[in-house]
């Protein structure tokens, strides 16, 4: 079998008989080994293995600038970057680490205050780098965080400007009585970038002051999103429903998206369907894999373990727009993970293609059945195979309301 797509099961190893297009990438844009050096850092990361005992510290180039474009799927998605992009931009970062507890106070710990430091700046600071070895070639792939590469134990880090923090975020941090959840919701509100509020949350500098934390990055993310979300479903839920369905598309990196929104009180479902080739699927041989996550007008208690980290970076994007039009709506979320996906860029690109679905004009249908029709003529998939595995669609119409009595 012939498939370079095995390159984030394998590694490199060649299994595929091909040249591995992730690791040939990490080659190209890999930083010459150093001990010492210096660039404008952007972004922090916190590991989760070992968890309480983690891997934590900063990912920043050898280079100086607005290096923020490295690591903020913001910006990946209003530039329009390829994998190729994004796999050289997260290559560039040298991963300057060190071991720490996640429950442990920064104060005495000086790697742990300058990694805070740089998650709090408003823009990437430039910071000194002593590294115990040089980094090497070696890559840790996750399907919902960007790849992290070029690991080093950190010796000392020094910033070498003061660094500019958001006045907001400056008094949230500064605050001991305020609890985690009301200091997101607060940033969120103040248009902080999610990207932001993640590295903040994520460095323990966030919360009441003795039950501040490191946050490993993979769960900061899913709740930041989960949070946000949250707290625009509280308003959206006494909303009047829509009056009729409407369709929004988008697609990015071999991530295709159909949003169809119902004319019924809030619930939430998202199908995607792993294609075979793509990084979810890598086997060309494969069959299709599908997986689903549902929650109901009264929302769900168990973590969305089939969808994951998508699932509430979905929900963050249909929240906003219906918080935006002021209604509420059943939606259901339809995604073809295709072959184009060859490598993971982080959950983060599903919130932006997501949102960026609502900032286009909306289809509008009288009927479900329309609606789906719409949608099946850009999908490459037949659109049954949702159907057969959406709660949403089944129930629909089944359940009579107060005014049809």
């Amino acid at each position: 079998m012939e498939n370079s797509n095995l390159c984030y099961r394998c590694k490199g190893k060649g299994l595929c008989g091909k040249k591995c297009k992730i690791l040939s990438a990490i080659k190209s844009f890999m930083p010459k080994p150093k001990k010492e050096f210096s660039g404008s850092a952007p972004d922090i990361f916190v590991g989760r293995y070992d968890y309480p005992n983690v891997f934590t510290g900063i990912l920043s180039p050898e280079g100086f600038g607005e290096t923020e474009r490295l690591t903020m799927p913001e910006l990946w998605y209003e530039e329009g970057a390829s994998i190729e992009q994004i796999l050289a931009y997260r290559t560039s970062l040298i991963y300057s680490r060190f071991s720490a507890r996640v429950n442990s106070y920064s104060q005495g710990n000086r790697l742990k205050e300058v990694m805070q430091e740089v998650a709090m700046a408003k823009k990437p600071v430039l910071t000194e780098f002593k590294l115990k070895r040089e980094p090497y070639l070696r890559f840790r792939m996750d399907l919902h965080v960007p790849l992290i590469a070029n690991p080093a134990p950190l010796e000392k880090a020094r910033l070498t400007e003061n660094s500019k923090v958001e006045t907001k975020m400056d008094y949230l941090v500064s605050d001991n009585d305020a609890k985690a959840v009301d200091s997101v919701l607060e940033l969120y509100k103040n248009r902080i970038a999610v990207s932001n509020i993640i590295k903040v949350f994520s460095s323990g500098l966030l919360g009441l002051k003795n039950q501040r934390r490191l946050v490993p990055s993979r769960w900061s993310i899913t709740a930041i999103d989960d949070i946000t979300s949250k707290f625009l479903l509280e308003k959206i839920k006494y909303y009047q429903e829509i009056s009729k369905f409407m369709l929004f598309h988008a697609e990015y990196l071999g991530n295709h998206y159909e949003i169809i929104l119902l004319p019924e009180k809030f619930e939430f479902e998202v199908i995607e369907a792993k294609m075979p080739g793509s990084v979810w699927n890598p086997s060309f041989e494969a069959e299709t894999y599908i997986s689903k996550d549902y929650e109901s007008f009264f929302g769900r208690k168990e973590y969305a373990g089939n969808v994951t980290g998508a699932y509430y970076s979905n929900r963050l994007a249909v929240s906003e727009f219906l918080e935006k039009i002021k209604r509420q709506a059943g939606v259901l979320v339809l995604r073809e993970c295709r072959e184009e996906y060859y490598s993971p860029c982080g959950v983060g690109i599903l919130r932006e293609v997501s949102r960026d679905a609502f900032n286009k004009k909306a289809e509008g249908f009288s009927t479900l059945r329309e609606a789906l029709s719409n949608a099946q003529s850009r999908m490459k998939m037949p659109i049954t195979i949702f159907e057969k595995n959406s709660k949403i669609i089944q129930n629909y119409g089944k359940q009579k309301k107060l005014w049809d009595f």
